[in-house]
């Protein structure tokens, strides 16, 4: 049973569409603010670098930064 541990940063394995928890816990940590991001409200992430976002935002500037880090 995935029972979350109250404060624990969960361990996710981010999927196209989807994520599997691995470990359970109440949130991911953003790769870009590293702003807490609960669970329920995790919407944004890359699967290549398996990373979570906070928001549209935070995503697009991560792909802009890797983007351009790959172009030089």
């Amino acid at each position: 049973m995935n029972q979350a541990i109250p404060g624990a940063e969960a361990v996710i394995r981010f999927l196209d569409g989807d994520f599997e928890i691995i470990r359970p816990g109440t949130h991911v940590i953003c790769a870009l603010s590293g702003d807490a991001i609960a669970l329920e409200d995790l919407r944004y992430w890359s699967v290549d670098r398996q990373e979570a976002y906070r928001d549209a935002e935070a995503s697009f500037q991560a792909f802009k930064r890797y983007q351009d880090q790959g172009a030089s």
